[in-house]
């Protein structure tokens, strides 16, 4: 659950700063099984205090349809209870703060950037988001600011300050077509009439690309680890795949599945006995 406010900022800016909202509330809420109200306002709560020494101090790089940068400032107690939570450690405000409850906060703000990029492409397009700690507050100033609140309202409510730089927000202000409404009036333009292509074109250009190179990966299966697991790997450590020793394993070409087969040995290397070639229909997290 969240809601934005646009109050002294634009409304393009408190929109983005909304998608934000959302998807930082379903992350935590996901994490702490239990719904977690997120809200997004631009005029300082009552209750925010200056930044402080302790603060860490989050960048946030946007680059393809939406470029420019953001940085969030989120305060030591937020800093330790919301990694307590992405770790599953038990809620203590008195707990030392460490490197990995820092890492665990850059890798909960960078599942939430994930989900903010597939929220806002309806509206703005492809954008890329780049999350990294930084060692001190940015040297720029904010065009606009705002607060997320995280949390019930009361003395546990956690906030983390949010500064859009100039760019950012003139690029969130600028009249862009969504992409939906340019696809839709593509569609309805009448095509020109295709030009007839020479007869031995396409046979040329297949000729040309059949000595291109290309990698391709075998996948044996796949697992989803904790923060916290991946954190404790190391030698002798055995993880278990969703895949059985005797189902068919995967060839991959640029991520994408082209066909399955079975794992052999060929002078002691490994080797892939290809048994399906045809079109498989997978869910889209194992393509």
């Amino acid at each position: 659950m969240a809601e934005a406010d646009a109050g002294a900022g634009s409304l393009q800016s408190a929109a983005y700063v909304q998608i934000w909202a959302e998807q930082t509330a379903q992350v935590i809420g996901q994490v702490a099984g239990a719904p977690t109200p997120c809200t997004a306002v631009a005029e300082a709560p009552a209750e925010a205090a200056p930044a402080g020494e302790q603060d860490l101090w989050a960048l946030v790089t946007s680059s393809g349809a939406l470029r420019g940068e953001m940085w969030l400032s989120v305060p030591r107690t937020a800093v330790l209870r919301l990694a307590q939570t992405f770790m599953g450690e038990p809620a203590n405000a008195e707990a030392e703060l460490t490197a990995d409850h820092k890492d665990a906060l850059i890798e909960l703000l960078r599942q939430v950037a994930g989900l903010v990029t597939t929220a806002a492409k309806k509206r703005w397009g492809e954008i890329q988001l780049h999350v990294e700690m930084a060692a001190a507050a940015p040297s720029w100033p904010p065009a606009e600011t705002f607060w997320l609140q995280i949390g019930e309202a009361g003395p546990a409510r956690l906030l983390v300050e949010m500064g859009l730089s100039a760019a950012l927000t003139a690029e969130l202000r600028a009249e862009k077509a969504e992409p939906a409404a340019a696809e839709a009036a593509k569609a309805q333009a009448p095509a020109p009439p295709p030009s007839p292509p020479p007869a031995d074109a396409d046979a040329g250009a297949m000729d040309r690309l059949k000595d291109v190179q290309l990698a391709v990966t075998m996948r044996f299966g796949a697992r989803r680890l904790l923060l916290r697991e991946v954190l404790e790997l190391g030698p002798g450590t055995v993880i278990e795949l969703d895949r059985k020793v005797q189902e068919p394993v995967d060839l991959l070409l640029d991520g994408r599945l082209i066909a399955r087969g079975e794992v052999v040995v060929i002078d002691g290397n490994y080797g892939l006995r290809v048994t399906d070639t045809s079109p498989l229909s997978l869910p889209p997290a194992q393509r």
